[in-house]
Formats: C-alpha cells, sequence, structure tokens
C-alpha cells in the first residue's frame, strides 16, 4: 500500500525543513544529545516504567522479582508433558553436548563444541536458522581499529548504553572477545562490507564513540547466520541437527547434573528424548510475546522457552525487567508493521522529524532514551503523524542519506529495505519512512558467569536467552556479538565438562513435579496454561472460542 494523500501531503513538510537539516549535517552541527539528567526524566515514558506491565514471580529461584506479566503466566503454568509417561530409561539418542537453539548462539556453540572434540546434536524448533540472528540488520560491534578505538572503548560504551548496571566481567569477555570473532568469521567465509583497498567499513552507531560496527549492507544477520550454517552442515558425522524439535523440559540426572532434554517433534507430535553430557541452552528472546501489545521485530519461535525450561530446573533469572523497544519499527504499511528499520539509518545520517517536519531528538541516543523520545513526541506532545489504523509515527528521514553521501548510497548500503519499500510503491531514496518502537531484544535472561556455566552443573547459556552483558540496555551491534563471542565460549565450556566432569546417573523430571508443587502450595491457578508456548497463536478468537475439542475423541481432534 503507496502512502495516502494525506500522508503524501504531510511528507511535504519534511521536505521543507530538510535543506535546513542536510546543512547542519554537512556541516557537523547535530541535534543536541540529551545531558544524564534528561536522559533520566524522559524514560519514565518507556513501557518498561510501567507498574500495570509488571507482576511477581510466586515460586522458584526468583521468586519476588517483578518482571513483564507475559512472562510470569508462562512460569506460573504446567509442563506440557506428564511426567509419569515418559520413559527416560532408553533415550532415542545420545551425544556429548546437547544444543537447544539453531540460531546464532547455538550454532556457534555446535561449532566450538565440536572443535574441541564433541558429538553435537543441535534441535531447533523451526528450520536450522530460523531465528532473530537472520533478521539482525544493522551490523556487529568490535574494536578491529587500532588508531582510535581499541577494547577499552567498546567498554565504556557498553556499560554506558547499560546504564552502568551490566555485569563487568560479561562485558569484558564480550569486548575482548569481539575482534577474534570478526577474524573468525572472515576465516569461515563471511563478507562484510569493504573499501576497494580491502580495509573494512565501519559505522557509528546509537551510544557509541567510535564507529566501529562492522556490516554487510542491511543483511549481517543473515550473512553471519549464512556463514556458521553452511559450516555447521558441513560436518554431518559430528554436528546432527533435528530441525522442527523444540524441547519441552531439561533432564536432569540422580547427581544433579543436566543430562539433555525431552524434545518434541512438531510434524508427528511425538516426544523424544536426548540424552547428554552437557546441554546448552541458546533459545533466543521472547518478543512473540508480544509485551504491553507491543508490535515486534522478532522470529515466530521467539516464545521465551528457554527460560521457562531453565527455571524450573532452578536456574535464576537477571535483568529480565527490562526489554528493549527498538526506536524505529516500520509502522505502515500494516503488511510490514513491526519490521526492524535498522539504527544504521540513523547512523547514516537520517533525521527523525515529527509532523511539523521538526527533529526532536538526536538521533544517536541510546536506544530506550530514543524510543521514549518517539512515544512522548507522539503520546504527550501530540506530534506523531496519524495513520489510517489510528496509530501514529514519526519520519525517518531516509532521503537526506544520499543528499549528504551521494546518490544511490541507499540502494547500496540498505538494498533489504530498498526492495521491501519498492514492493509497497514507497521509494525511500525519495520519501521517508513511517516508524515507532517495536518490541526487539530481551535484554536480561537466565544468569550466567564469564564461562556460560549457569547455577545447573552441565546446564550453560549464551546469546538472548541469557542476562547480564548488556545491563539494562543493549547497544546496537552488541546483540549478534554476543551470539558469537558467548555461544563459542559455551561450546568451548560444554565440550570441556563432557570430557572431564560429567558423571552418569539415573536420567530424572523430578523438577517437574517439584516445580508442580510448589505451584499448588503456593496457590498459583494455573488453569488453561501449558508451557513453553513453543508457538505464538494469531488465530481468530471467535473462532478459537467454538474449538471444543482440544484432545483426541475417536479419530479426530
Amino acid at each position: 500500500m503507496p502512502y495516502t494523500p494525506e500522508l503524501k501531503k504531510l511528507i511535504k513538510r519534511v521536505e521543507k525543513t530538510r535543506p535546513e537539516r542536510v546543512e547542519r549535517k554537512k556541516k557537523g552541527e547535530e541535534f543536541p544529545a540529551l545531558s544524564l539528567k534528561e536522559r533520566e526524566d524522559i524514560l519514565k515514558y518507556h513501557p518498561d516504567f510501567k507498574d500495570e506491565g509488571r507482576s511477581e514471580i510466586k515460586v522458584g529461584s526468583s521468586k519476588g522479582y517483578k518482571i513483564s506479566n507475559e512472562i510470569v503466566d508462562l512460569l506460573h503454568a504446567e509442563s506440557r508433558v506428564s511426567t509419569e509417561l515418559l520413559d527416560l530409561s532408553n533415550p532415542d539418542y545420545e551425544a556429548d553436548v546437547l544444543v537447544i537453539g539453531g540460531g546464532g548462539a547455538g550454532t556457534s556453540a555446535a561449532l566450538t563444541a565440536r572443535e574441541n572434540g564433541a558429538k553435537v546434536i543441535l534441535a531447533t524448533k523451526l528450520r536450522h536458522g530460523d531465528a532473530n540472528t537472520m533478521m539482525a540488520e544493522g551490523g556487529i560491534q568490535a574494536a578491529t581499529k587500532n588508531t582510535k578505538d581499541s577494547p577499552y572503548y567498546h567498554y565504556l560504551d557498553a556499560m554506558g548504553g547499560g546504564h552502568f548496571t551490566n555485569d563487568p566481567d560479561l562485558v569484558e569477555e564480550l569486548v575482548n572477545g569481539a575482534p577474534l570473532v570478526i577474524q573468525w568469521l572472515e576465516k569461515l567465509g563471511a563478507m562484510f562490507s569493504k573499501f576497494d583497498d580491502g580495509r573494512l567499513k565501519t559505522m557509528h552507531g546509537g551510544g557509541t564513540s567510535r564507529k566501529r560496527m562492522h556490516y554487510a549492507g542491511d543483511i549481517t544477520g543473515a550473512e553471519i547466520m549464512r556463514t556458521i550454517r553452511d559450516e555447521a552442515r558441513s560436518h554431518t558425522d559430528d554436528i546432527k541437527v533435528l530441525e522442527f524439535s523444540p524441547a519441552v523440559e531439561l533432564i536432569i540426572n540422580k547427581k544433579g547434573i543436566c543430562s539433555g532434554a525431552v524434545l518434541y517433534n512438531l510434524e508427528t507430535e511425538e516426544y523424544i528424548i536426548v540424552k547428554a553430557k552437557a546441554t546448552i541452552m541458546a533459545t533466543g528472546g521472547s518478543g512473540r510475546l508480544h509485551m504491553q501489545n507491543f508490535m515486534t521485530t522478532n522470529h515466530y519461535g521467539a516464545t521465551a522457552d528457554g527460560l521457562i525450561m531453565a527455571y524450573r530446573a532452578g536456574v535464576s533469572l537477571k535483568f529480565l525487567h527490562t526489554v528493549q523497544y527498538h526506536p524505529t519499527g516500520a509502522v505502515f504499511p500494516e503488511q510490514s508493521e513491526g519490521l526492524l528499520i535498522t539504527e544504521k539509518f540513523r547512523g547514516a545520517g537520517a533525521n527523525i522529524v515529527n509532523v511539523e517536519g521538526k527533529q526532536f531528538v538526536y538521533e544517536r541516543e541510546p536506544r530506550d532514551v530514543e524510543a521514549s523520545a518517539i512515544i512522548r513526541e507522539c503520546i504527550e506532545a501530540g506530534k506523531g503523524i496519524p495513520l489510517p489504523n489510528g496509530k501514529y509515527g514519526v519520519w525517518l528521514d531516509s532521503p537526506m542519506i544520499d543528499i549528504i553521501k551521494g546518490e544511490g548510497t541507499v540502494r547500496k548500503e540498505f538494498p533489504g529495505k530498498w526492495i521491501l519499500f519498492k514492493r509497497y510503491d514507497i521509494d525511500i531514496t525519495k520519501d521517508p519512512m513511517l516508524v515507532y518502537p517495536t518490541l526487539h531484544y530481551q535484554n536480561g535472561g537466565l544468569e550466567i558467569n564469564s564461562k556460560c556455566e549457569t547455577s545447573l552443573p552441565g546446564l550453560y547459556a549464551g546469546g538472548e536467552v541469557s542476562g547480564g552483558v548488556h545491563g539494562e540496555n543493549r547497544l546496537m551491534g552488541n546483540s549478534l556479538l554476543d551470539v558469537t563471542v558467548f555461544g563459542r565460549i559455551a561450546g568451548e565450556a560444554a565440550a570441556g565438562f563432557a570430557h572431564n566432569k560429567y558423571k552418569d546417573a539415573k536420567l530424572t523430571l523430578e523438577h517437574v513435579d517439584k516445580y508442580h508443587k510448589e505451584l499448588k502450595r503456593e496457590g498459583v491457578d494455573t488453569k488453561g496454561r501449558v508451557s513453553p508456548m513453543l508457538l505464538p497463536d494469531y488465530s481468530n478468537p471467535d473462532v478459537r472460542k467454538r474449538q471444543l475439542t482440544t484432545q483426541y475423541l475417536g479419530t479426530m481432534r
């Protein structure tokens, strides 16, 4: 759907102010950044600061912790499996290391576990590579240039972006591992954008003090996922991939060691037992829970499964009270609603402007601050752009980029978005895009240390399912870095545990029964709720009301 005549009329206001804004940009004159006090004040508009969006967990190791209602509902639910029906004595598969999750963290972990001599099973909910990593666009941060940058500055930026709440040990691992990860990815065949002389191109992201974001056009995540997925699939003797097979419960043996998981085959509806000497949780985030009814950039399977399974097994949660809303999600046309519009557009010079065509915020504030400023402009200031569906957005003035950097830059640097909007008869080299904050990233998750160990022996975690490295707010380019750095650490550590520390014993699901008893003891009403969710339900509510049969009756459900 192209822009309506009403929106076309409003674009004229953007075009009227654009020459002056471009001129300022060319002179290096930026819209004033907010002071720390001003940032603190504006964050009250962020969804994380709404008390009605959170509730307390009533059971488990993080009892009393207030997090999103949608995740608490899943923690306050019963398991999908009846433990007495499962026979754990005869596993369907055995491996040194079981990796749960087929995205960037899981695949990096599988590769490194293999490099350290482990036989690996990688179980994934959908196809191998269907994950948020594949959908990441902007880039990956790493201090690879010796002249004006170093891991020291990267560390300070990451800590500042997280409001200095981050786990410093995890941040240290992240920034020191970054240059090595870029080297590793290039060696495997990843094609980052480069100058003609072979030097890697880098640019700024929000909250960064140096240009250290490496990218591959606007499909950086897809390029990284393509590279590591192809590598993993070339080692069929050592890495077995089980697709459409999400995990539904962890298995713990009688010696208290995590020893694999129960999988559910989405095609045959069978339960599968995988016994492993070490297990890596890499299930990603929870955007498809649509906290506070926000649209999301996340892939279809991002439903917090890993959080639920590990929490039932006794692993604590950390920083899960914060959720990242990316400032610029597409909000028009409706077919693309929620789609990520990479921060790289703002890094390349595009302003964010209101209905009057005026800039109201520095475009490279940290993401939580930027998102709050947009929400305030639309809701309190009343200067959002009204959309045909009754919602509001602001303009992201992408045509500025070609004017500043030369004609053809948008098509060359943002080919994915240019093609997408062209399908709707919108040329983003000529007209701005309409954006609004969209649910993007789970800042917190399972508590880990710098070796990716959880409190459960034999269970490791890496990537978005874990919490601590980003504190209360992640900077752009640190998520693709997180999945690769900590995925690799988890793979190496898990292989070491499998070879040197694992102790065999009878497999059990006693922790699931114990969790159910605690729910009952605390008076939690679980009626109608089971978890992990596995897949979101977007079916018509009116139709659902009339679907009364949930189990087999005769030969049909």
